[in-house]
């Protein structure tokens, strides 16, 4: 991808989309998100547009956000912000994307949600992985932590080398010898828990609560992406780990047919993956949520 998106300054930045005449006039704080500090910018031309903002990390970790929403935005299925530029400035690396804003919920918001996201999953994927059927044109983020999407053939084997393995070498600190001795054991069976997807998927690849918008239109608008390819049932399996959405989604969801028997047994090694990414994080108030998992399945 040509780079024509990125810029060296936010006043440049938005030139580039709003125009030479245009000008910053207001920037409000937005509250929201541990990682990045976000704004409202409204423009001269009375345009609204939305500023994150890192001063830890450098521009590759808004341009993979970037790809992220595009590669969604490409598959014409579910809604998501519009990216104008992404840079780095004295002040540190930025995002610069369309203002999404908030209006009531429709009707059927739930329905329609889970009917979108359904149609995402059935996108066709091959444009977006650089070799094989599983990963991602780049590495990413999920969250603050790197997410290696080296090509696969194999669902499997994408979970269990760019998935798992890296989080778990991450974690070493925290595990104990029989930790490790467990997780060996793991991944050894993975074949035997897991299994291959009827197609690949292009997946929002942190899809909880926090991670989607209610737009102009009522209707989910996808943010904060971790995208790369992979088997839906990893996408529906974290939008139960932190309360789940709403009984309705997942009947709807479930209708649209991307669910394989047996889902309800796989989701908790889907969700080992982000429950590890937050004891790498954030610390040892994971490790329980982790070791049970392990022993339910050694």
């Amino acid at each position: 991808m040509k780079d024509i998106l990125k810029h060296s300054s936010i006043e440049d930045a938005v030139k580039s989309f709003a125009g030479f005449g245009v000008s910053i006039e207001e920037k409000t704080y937005v509250t929201g998100g541990d990682i990045n500090e976000s704004y409202m910018l409204k423009l001269s031309d009375g345009t609204k547009c939305f500023l994150k903002r890192n001063t830890r990390k450098g521009e590759d970790f808004f341009r993979a956000e970037m790809l992220g929403l595009m590669a969604i935005a490409d598959t014409q299925t579910i809604s998501c912000p519009r990216i104008h530029s992404y840079g780095k400035d004295g002040n540190g690396s930025f995002l610069l994307c369309e203002y999404i804003e908030a209006a009531p919920k429709v009707s059927d918001f739930w329905e329609f949600f889970a009917e979108e996201l359904a149609a995402l999953h059935k996108a066709d994927t091959a444009k977006y992985v650089r070799e094989g059927n599983y990963g991602f044109s780049e590495d990413n983020y999920i969250g603050a932590t790197v997410q290696y999407n080296g090509g696969h053939d194999s669902w499997v084997g994408f979970f269990r080398d760019e998935r798992l393995k890296p989080q778990i070498e991450m974690a070493d600190r925290f595990l104990l010898s029989s930790d490790k001795k467990d997780f060996d054991k793991l991944l050894e069976k993975l074949d035997d828990i897991l299994v291959e997807p009827e197609h690949p998927s292009l997946l929002h690849g942190d899809l909880w609560g926090g991670n989607f918008v209610t737009g102009s239109d009522g209707k989910a608008w996808l943010i904060d992406p971790a995208t790369y390819v992979g088997c839906a049932e990893a996408d529906i399996a974290m939008t139960e780990l932190f309360g789940g959405f709403s009984r309705s989604f997942y009947q709807t969801y479930k209708e649209c047919g991307c669910l394989m028997p047996g889902y309800e047994d796989r989701k908790e090694i889907y969700n080992l993956y982000h429950l590890l990414n937050h004891l790498n994080l954030f610390g040892s108030s994971y490790l329980s949520s982790v070791r049970n998992i392990i022993k339910r399945r050694v």
